[in-house]
């Protein structure tokens, strides 16, 4: 199979001083395939998870990026949903089986054939994916989205993971007008997450940690903002929420957490601490509350989910960086220092 070189951004080693220009290849056009020429592509807390484990885990060098936003370059010749010049998107994943219930019900994240990752896993061919820190990429059609004219470009890459991400919940657990809604962290996901469900119509309150970030939760759209640190604070708005969604990657105090829930109420947790949780079950039982957790959308709803945003002015709130901040911004968001999600112009990469 023929192939094209292209420039992108390496990782080789745990070690984030590893990253290096390199040059790839990608495969040749298809008959259903995409070209993209890269404009932007987002850096998500996953993208340095995986960079952290090429060293014990993956054992080859990494192009990471799964928030790519850009323009179409070429189209194969059976592709009419695309045109050259359009502005798309590609997110998590690059490919599924297309034929297993899971990938029929346009949740191809969970196809039984396992999904095809954008980066760091392998095509059904044996090939590796390589991500979005490079200067194009060839996707099947039916896995590129496309970008409202109404969102940035720029903005729009953290909506193809951190957006898909938050939005998930709420739709499949029917946040609408009148939901009492609490987000737990303003961060890359919580500044997304409240947008999208103040949006949606509930009443929605951040519980955070730094009193600096109460404006902002406000501009965002909470009706409040609340600190919780003592038993005596939850107690304090017992029952008040009808769904419970943790975008941090913390350890929590779930047993504290289950008070502020009403009857029936639900607790979703969208970020993934690597330390075990532990709860009572007894802190659940008087009103059958739930703990779940949720992944990303399929295609369909991650497409649908950029519309709402375009429709709904829901923005990211972004950093702009150049293709050779990649180390320090890895660096600055695992001291929480990004306000609040990176993107990398990819037009800096030579």
């Amino acid at each position: 199979m023929s192939t094209t070189q292209v420039k992108a951004l390496e990782a080789t080693g745990s070690d984030f001083n590893t990253f290096h220009h390199t040059v790839i290849e990608r495969r040749e056009l298809r008959p259903d395939d995409v070209a993209i020429d890269i404009k932007y592509c987002g850096i998500c807390h996953s993208d340095i998870s995986i960079v952290e484990g090429i060293d014990t885990v993956f054992k080859r060098p990494i192009v990471p990026g799964h928030e790519i936003s850009g323009v179409v370059s070429a189209i194969g010749q059976n592709v009419n949903k695309f045109k050259v010049g359009d502005r798309v998107g590609v997110g998590c994943f690059i490919d599924s089986c297309g034929k297993c219930k899971y990938c029929k019900a346009g949740e191809e994240q969970f196809c039984k054939k396992g999904v095809i990752s954008v980066f760091v896993g392998n095509d059904y061919d044996g090939n590796p994916t390589e991500g979005g820190y490079s200067q194009s990429i060839i996707v099947k059609d039916r896995f590129v989205l496309s970008i409202p004219d109404k969102l940035d470009l720029a903005e729009a890459s953290p909506l193809l993971c951190a957006g898909i991400t938050t939005y998930n919940p709420l739709k499949r657990y029917g946040i609408k007008k009148g939901s009492r809604v609490a987000i737990v962290g303003l961060g890359g996901l919580g500044h997304i997450a409240t947008q999208f469900a103040s949006k949606m119509g509930a009443e929605v309150t951040v519980i955070g940690h730094s009193e600096s970030k109460a404006n902002e939760a406000k501009q965002f759209g909470a009706k409040a903002y609340e600190i919780l640190r003592t038993p005596e604070d939850f107690d304090r708005l017992n029952g008040q929420f009808d769904f419970l969604l943790s975008t941090v990657a913390v350890k929590l105090d779930w047993n504290q957490y289950f008070k502020l829930l009403d009857v029936k109420g639900i607790a979703c947790s969208v970020g993934l601490p690597m330390e075990n949780q532990e709860f009572s079950l007894q802190s659940m039982f008087n009103r059958q509350n739930t703990l779940t957790v949720s992944n990303v959308g399929g295609i369909a709803l991650t497409q649908e989910m950029l519309n709402f945003a375009a429709e709904n002015n829901v923005h990211p709130k972004i950093e702009m960086i150049s293709i050779d901040d990649v180390p320090s911004a890895y660096e600055r968001i695992l001291n929480s220092d990004v306000h609040y999600r990176f993107v990398i112009d990819m037009s800096t990469l030579k």
